[in-house]
């Protein structure tokens, strides 16, 4: 067995360089208190409880034609997750808004995603959260990847996951534990499906890995889950705003967030899931059959408009780098 010394260390990672890292291009260390740049020096170390424990959170926002789009809300939300599991950035929100975008800036990518996590820190290998005497800050920027709708204008297929609901004090806190959220995409991929949605105990929707859903009734309401329950997404909360827009033209009658049973989910005009990579996407079918018409619907086309055009137009909302 070769030992690895200091001398010899960045020799080493750079014979084990990989294709897939040519997609990394700009990481921020607090522990270096730095930019890296080359993807084979974006290094965590083993005794953070992030890698050993999950213990952590994180955020994922996305640069869309050189601005960072709806930055607050994601910082907020950062916030909150934090605060939830104890952890508390010294130098505050701001600075983390000045590194994020120092970050992104350094990438040069017009169109970047932006992983932002905010870890217990190293300190030792325990379970104990106070081995760690401060925390720390990673950030990177890495390729974004495109649309569904874009890649699939048919829409998606959608099937139950197994995978127990997260309790809701759990949901809410966007956590780095996130195998039950592996094992769900897991299944998608296993059973040849596009997405997958938890259900609680109660049989009421929840979420998918990476995904908010809901549904658009009948009736003409559009439904999401309630908050409680969830992870309450910022492109969800952002699309229900832009939504106003069409219960005014009269395409919508109501918009809420309350409990949906899969009874509701496979009697539905429209099923939706919403994401920050994803946008909005329609459902084409469910457990293999057909959403409404089998095709997407006018709920979604008009939402996925309004959304386009705010991450492209809304200046209140684009952060330039």
């Amino acid at each position: 067995m070769r030992q690895i010394t200091l001398a010899n260390y960045v020799e080493t990672l750079t014979a084990c360089r990989q294709p897939y890292q040519a997609k990394y291009f700009a990481m921020y260390s607090s522990l270096l208190d730095g930019l890296v740049l080359d993807p084979v020096l974006m290094q965590l170390p083993m005794d953070d409880h992030l890698v050993h424990r999950g213990d952590g959170v994180f955020e994922t926002c996305k640069c869309v034609e050189g601005a960072v789009y709806n930055l607050g809300a994601h910082l907020e939300r950062l916030d909150r997750s934090a605060a939830a599991i104890g952890i508390h950035w010294p130098a505050g929100r701001e600075s983390v808004r000045s590194l994020t975008l120092a970050t992104t800036q350094a990438a040069a990518q017009r169109d970047s995603a932006i992983r932002v996590i905010l870890a217990r820190g190293p300190g030792g290998f325990g379970v104990n959260p106070y081995e760690a005497p401060a925390p720390a800050l990673y950030i990177v920027v890495y390729a974004l990847g495109r649309p569904f709708m874009d890649l699939h204008p048919d829409g998606a297929t959608m099937r139950r996951s197994s995978i127990p609901a997260k309790p809701p004090e759990m949901a809410e806190i966007k956590n780095c534990n996130y195998l039950p959220n592996v094992l769900m995409k897991r299944e998608a991929i296993d059973w040849d499906v596009d997405f997958v949605v938890g259900y609680d105990a109660q049989g009421h929707l929840t979420e998918g890995p990476t995904e908010n859903a809901g549904i658009v009734t009948r009736n003409r309401e559009l439904v999401f889950p309630r908050l409680e329950n969830i992870l309450a997404g910022t492109t969800m909360l952002r699309l229900v705003e832009l939504a106003q827009t069409l219960r005014s033209e009269g395409i919508l009658r109501a918009i809420e967030f309350r409990d949906i049973t899969e009874a509701e989910v496979r009697a539905a005009a429209e099923v939706l899931t919403v994401g920050t990579t994803i946008n909005v996407t329609a459902v084409r079918a469910y457990e293999g059959q057909p959403v409404g018409e089998g095709l997407p619907g006018p709920v979604w086309r008009r939402l996925q408009t309004l959304l386009e055009m705010d991450i492209q137009q809304n200046a209140s909302l684009r952060t330039l780098v």
